[in-house]
């Protein structure tokens, strides 16, 4: 089946919502396209436990805020919640179990294949991430098979894990949070890797209220491509590595986690080892290594070294199409939910002008 439709946004997440909403503010005709079966069920599907690392004030989408408390941290499922009802709200034409399998260019546009229908667009916003594929190094499978193996990614709960020791491969934002709950849910508990930094006060304490409206208006406004301590931090950010919040390390020491700045890097006998020679008798490990984006799909998008698309501020070098919801795509706050909403206005209005550029009439010469 084949559809025409002016614009097609990619994904139904903050990025793929903001994006919609201010194209209905300037009248486009579009619709968001989304694989999962309902909106959000990207934070439904993530472990129980996981809240945002900002407060409320910071997790709201241009013309709707987050419900209750401005200093609360919302869970995954308050956060799947407002975005479903976000969609809801500004009557987005959001169509879920709808994946996307390509996007290629054509004579007039684009046409932008899911399942059996493809849509003849004009213009394009990739607002979905690439096709994410989990990160773990290929020796893992050369662990023993008794070895209970998840990627944080498939993790929810304790209760898939085997009674006995867990590894945490990974000291990012969920290495930390996976090995305290292993933790505390009574397993000896290894988080293996370098820390980058952590914040140096309680992040739910009444000090970082004061400090997350200082640090929220500088990832927004100071942190930005256009200010050299942004260009800087650019890079870092892009490449991942984020330091630890909510949970740091003095919460892991006090939960009994041994925290090594050695990386896992092989396995001997069956088991981990690690760079400084250790072999870790474990019967878990958690595979917290983040995700390799895949934008292949995206036929006529360019990508650099770091494996993310080359924009200039979302901007493509291929006329119509769009990339929002990148990591520092303008600022540190372009990776918060806040800061998205700026990314997408900026990405429509330039839509917005091309598409009124190319149906305006050329005047013959005189």
């Amino acid at each position: 089946m084949d559809e025409d439709v002016d614009t097609v946004v990619v994904g139904a997440g903050q990025a793929g919502l903001a994006t919609g909403y201010h194209l209905a503010r300037r009248g486009r005709s579009f619709v968001v396209l989304d694989g999962s079966a309902r909106v959000g069920d990207v934070w439904r599907d993530r472990y129980d436990s996981l809240r945002l690392f900002t407060p409320a004030h910071l997790d709201g989408l241009p013309g709707m805020r987050q419900p209750g408390s401005p200093h609360a941290f919302p869970d995954r499922l308050a956060m799947a919640d407002y975005l479903e009802e976000y969609a809801a709200r500004f009557d987005l034409p959001v169509r879920t179990s709808s994946p996307v399998d390509r996007v290629a260019l054509a004579d007039d546009g684009f046409v932008v294949r899911s399942g059996a229908t493809t849509y003849r667009t004009r213009q394009v916003v990739v607002a979905s991430g690439g096709h994410r594929d989990a990160r773990v190094p290929s020796f893992a499978a050369e662990l023993d098979d008794t070895i209970v193996q998840l990627h944080s990614s498939a993790y929810h709960r304790p209760s898939q894990l085997r009674p006995g020791p867990v590894l945490v491969v990974g000291a990012s934002h969920s290495g930390g949070d996976l090995a305290l709950e292993s933790a505390l849910a009574g397993h000896p508990t290894v988080l293996s890797g370098r820390v980058h930094g952590e914040l140096p006060i309680p992040l739910e304490g009444r000090r970082a209220r004061v400090a997350g409206y200082v640090l929220g208006a500088a990832a927004r406004h100071v942190l930005t491509l256009r200010t050299p301590p942004g260009r800087r931090l650019a890079p870092r950010i892009r490449a991942g590595g984020a330091p630890l919040l909510r949970v740091r390390l003095a919460d892991l020491a006090a939960a009994g986690v041994e925290h090594t700045d050695a990386r896992t890097v092989g396995v001997r006998d069956g088991r981990p080892e690690l760079a400084d020679g250790r072999v870790l008798d474990v019967t878990n490990v958690l595979w917290c290594t983040g995700f390799r984006e895949d934008f292949s799909w995206v036929e006529p998008l360019s990508v650099g070294a770091d494996g993310l698309p080359v924009t200039d501020r979302g901007v493509t070098g291929t006329p119509g199409l769009y990339v929002v919801g990148l990591p520092f795509q303008y600022a540190a706050a372009s990776a918060m939910v806040h800061g998205v909403g700026r990314d997408a206005a900026f990405v429509v209005r330039h839509l917005d002008a091309a598409r009124r550029s190319a149906s305006r009439p050329v005047r013959a010469a005189a």
